[in-house]
C-alpha cells in the first residue's frame, strides 16, 4: 500500500514569499523550449536538461530517440526531464549509490530547483521512494503545482533564488552540495582524483641569470672581511659570568 505524502512545513517563512531583489549576474537564466526557434537554441535546451540532471552527459548518456522527440514537439520538456530522471544512466549512476534520504534531496534540488525544507521534507519523500520507487517521487514532483507554477511544460528547471538577501553570495550551486556520488563510494571509487596530464612549464634560461640586488651576490665579498676575534689570551665573552653581573637585590631592603 502506498503511503500518502506526509506533510512539512518550510524551514523560514522567507520560502513562502517572493524574493524582493534587483538584477544580477547570478540571477537564474530561464530555459526554455517555447522560445528555441532553431536547430542551435533546441540543442541548448536539450544541452541545460542534461546539465540539470546528469551534471554532464556523456556520449554513451545519452538518448538520441528523446532528443528527435523533444524537437519534433512530440514529447514536452517536462516529459524529456522524466526519461532522463528513470532512466538507466540516473538509476547505475546515482540512484543505486545512494541512500533514499540522498536521492529525496537531490530529485527535489534538480526538479523544484530549491533545497529541502529541512529533514522532514526528506524523511516524507523517502517514504515515498520505499513505497512507491523513483517513478513515483518523480512523477509526483512533476505534476504538483509548485513544479507547474515555476516551469511548466517548456522549461527546463534551474537553481530558483540563486541570490539570497542580505548576503553578499549567492547559494552554493547543486551539484556541490549533492554530488553524484556519496562519500561511501566516493572512497571506494578514488574521488576526489587530480591528474594533471599537461607538460610542466620551464622557466627560461634568461630567468637564472642574476642582474644584481640578490644578497648572495656579495657573498664572497663577506668573506674576505677580517673576523672579528679576541686577541690571544684574553678571555671572549664565552667565559663572562652572566650571574655575577645581574644585581642582586634582598627583600629586607
Amino acid at each position: 500500500m502506498a503511503l500518502p505524502l506526509l506533510k512539512y512545513a518550510p524551514t523560514t517563512q522567507n520560502s513562502r514569499v517572493n524574493a524582493l531583489r534587483v538584477g544580477s549576474d547570478e540571477d537564474p537564466k530561464a530555459v526554455s523550449m517555447d522560445k528555441a526557434m532553431d536547430r542551435e537554441n533546441q540543442n541548448f535546451v536539450i544541452e541545460a536538461a542534461y546539465r540539470q540532471i546528469f551534471f554532464h552527459a556523456f556520449k554513451v548518456d545519452r538518448d538520441r530517440t528523446l532528443e528527435s522527440q523533444l524537437r519534433d514537439g512530440q514529447i514536452t520538456v517536462r516529459d524529456f526531464i522524466r526519461s532522463l530522471c528513470l532512466s538507466d544512466t540516473f538509476n547505475r549512476s546515482f540512484y543505486n549509490l545512494n541512500s533514499n534520504y540522498k536521492v529525496a534531496r537531490h530529485l527535489v534540488e534538480k526538479l523544484l530547483g530549491r533545497q529541502t525544507h529541512g529533514k522532514s521534507e526528506e524523511i516524507a519523500w523517502s517514504a515515498v521512494l520505499m513505497t512507491r520507487g523513483v517513478r513515483g517521487m518523480v512523477d509526483d514532483i512533476l505534476s504538483s503545482q509548485e513544479y507547474l507554477d515555476a516551469f511548466g511544460y517548456d522549461t527546463v528547471p534551474f537553481h530558483r533564488n540563486r541570490v539570497v538577501g542580505s548576503r553578499d553570495l549567492g547559494e552554493t550551486p547543486f551539484n556541490i552540495t549533492s554530488p553524484r556520488y556519496d562519500a561511501y563510494y566516493r572512497g571506494i571509487l578514488g574521488f576526489p582524483q587530480v591528474v594533471y596530464t599537461g607538460t610542466a612549464r620551464a622557466f627560461p634560461e634568461r630567468s637564472r641569470q642574476r642582474r644584481g640586488g640578490f644578497v648572495e651576490d656579495y657573498l664572497p665579498w663577506v668573506r674576505t672581511l677580517p673576523a672579528m676575534r679576541t686577541s690571544a689570551g684574553t678571555p671572549g665573552n664565552t667565559g663572562m659570568d652572566y650571574m655575577a653581573k645581574v644585581p642582586y637585590r634582598s627583600i629586607g631592603r
